[in-house]
């Protein structure tokens, strides 16, 4: 095989897929909506936003995404053994845990977003653990092309954050933009219908939902 057979296979199957080119959707629970942070509270008022900078959008979180993963799955096997021959019996299947990267802005949002989920699943003052419909959500990742078209993505299904990354400082770093990882587990997931018009769809409706789930917020 040559390589103007190679670059023309690829370039019948739309290219190759970008690391760089893909989109989150996701709606926290409410409480991880409104913004606690005093400073921002007494700014928006004084500024006379009003309600509106006082709720934190969601859509933020998928502009600040930084890396993220397309869920693995494994077969959980057993030896068996045949005649002299032992081999691996497929029995069930695990999905992986996914972990995703955000950086942090100045006024810690993606630090508190996931914060305040988290203190929904286990109030650490009262030690209560809430309600699994009341802290789970489903969660769109979803591969783009270089139009920036959705050209494949899964769907996490009642998905919920597990754990938060130490944030790391260092004085000897003139530059350094701070990031924080957030690992995700989840019932299962299930890939979207993988045609364009499908996608583009689920792109269309998740958006008004974020949007309505602010609106629930305001009123």
């Amino acid at each position: 095989m040559n390589i103007d057979t190679m670059k023309a296979m690829i370039g019948k199957k739309g290219g190759l897929a970008q690391t760089n080119r893909f989109l989150i959707l996701m709606t926290a629970p409410k409480v991880s909506l409104i913004n606690k942070d005093p400073s921002v509270l007494l700014g928006g008022l004084l500024s006379g936003g009003g309600i509106s900078n006082l709720i934190n959008d969601p859509r933020d979180i998928s502009m600040l995404a930084k890396t993220v993963q397309l869920p693995a799955r494994n077969l959980s096997t057993t030896d068996k053994q045949v005649g002299k021959q032992s081999m691996k019996i497929p029995y069930d299947y695990i999905d992986g845990d996914v972990a995703m990267g955000f950086y942090l802005t100045n006024d810690m949002f993606a630090r508190r977003y996931f914060a305040d989920w988290i203190s929904c699943i286990v109030d650490a003052d009262r030690y209560r653990v809430g309600y699994k419909k009341d802290f789970c959500t489903d969660i769109q990742i979803i591969q783009l092309n270089q139009k920036n078209l959705p050209i494949f993505g899964v769907t996490l299904e009642n998905a919920y954050p597990m754990d938060m990354s130490a944030i790391e400082m260092d004085a000897s770093a003139e530059s350094g933009v701070q990031e924080m990882t957030v690992n995700f587990a989840y019932d299962r997931y299930r890939e979207l219908n993988a045609s364009l018009d499908s996608l583009m769809s689920i792109k269309d409706s998740v958006l008004p939902q974020i949007q309505n789930t602010l609106g629930l917020i305001s009123s």
